[in-house]
């Protein structure tokens, strides 16, 4: 049991958050121990990453969400590693701090862990992640452990995996029954023995998810897991309010991106159809 890594304990000592000038896999481990919850927040481009670091966020997914917002396919699926790979390289480019979580995306580790480990390694090469993260338990720890020979920290993902969606055939809370929340509990305990650092539980009962954080030692991160496990994780472009036709329970928006972009493009439009932009101040004389 974690009874004193709990989060009464923030503000108790000195801040692992603050006094971290870079982020690493034991930062978040101390950050777990010391009851300090973990940020992290998805990026897949140069800009949007640089404002998220200098935001303060301690880890950097870069998703395989990306097929989603990125790319506008239905689902995670589609998006390859060639993709993967170059979204991480932007994102590497912009960011001082955070931490770099790189997803594999479906077909590059699923059933092969030499495969596995040559995408994991191609990541890391190609676009200097600091650690790969992947969905599933018990059908991919021979994956995550080949992985590790190679000393590439892997961050797992248990609850909804949105790479099985076909299998699952609907995005609503997973585990709800026993034995489905007894599998995920094994799972977990499985990831941590095998070498995971962290570990994303996504769309599962606050209950369960608490229990899984209790009961494991690495930090695990909720998306739609309550408020009792270490740490949050949100598709950025969701809490801005970029995306506004996914509007699921656990995501809260901080920001109309939509509705401000909209008008500015919208004033953009006027102002050019009515001559008003460029003004003089605007433009340059000979």
């Amino acid at each position: 049991m974690k009874s004193k890594t709990t989060h009464d304990r923030v503000g108790s000592t000195m801040s692992v958050h603050a006094e971290a000038r870079k982020v690493t896999t034991h930062t978040l481990q101390e950050m777990k121990r010391a009851g300090e919850p973990i940020t992290m927040l998805t990026a897949y481009d140069y800009s949007l990453a640089k404002l998220v670091d200098a935001g303060g966020v301690d880890v950097i997914l870069v998703g395989d969400s990306a097929s989603n917002v990125m790319a506008g396919q239905v689902t995670t699926v589609p998006i390859t590693l060639e993709h993967m790979i170059y979204h991480a390289q932007c994102v590497q480019r912009a960011v001082d701090r955070a931490l770099i979580v790189v997803d594999l995306p479906f077909g590059s580790y699923q059933g092969n862990s030499k495969q596995a480990l040559d995408s994991s390694i191609r990541i890391m090469k190609e676009a200097e992640a600091h650690a790969v993260k992947l969905e599933g338990g018990s059908e991919v720890v021979e994956s995550i452990r080949r992985i590790l020979t190679a000393g590439i920290p892997v961050m797992g993902h248990l609850g909804l995996t949105p790479q099985s969606i076909y299998k699952f055939g609907t995005y609503t809370v997973r585990a709800k029954e026993d034995e489905e929340a007894e599998k995920l509990l094994a799972d977990a305990r499985l990831l941590e023995e095998a070498g995971c650092f962290a570990l994303v539980l996504e769309k599962i009962p606050r209950e369960l998810a608490s229990r899984v954080a209790n009961e494991v030692s690495i930090p695990v991160i909720g998306i739609g897991a309550g408020p009792d496990v270490d740490g949050q994780v949100l598709v950025l472009h969701d809490m801005l309010g970029i995306t506004m036709d996914f509007s699921p329970r656990f995501l809260r928006r901080y920001l109309n991106l939509a509705e401000a972009i909209h008008g500015a493009v919208e004033s953009y439009c006027d102002d050019v159809r009515s001559k008003s932009f460029p003004s003089e101040e605007e433009s340059y004389s000979s």
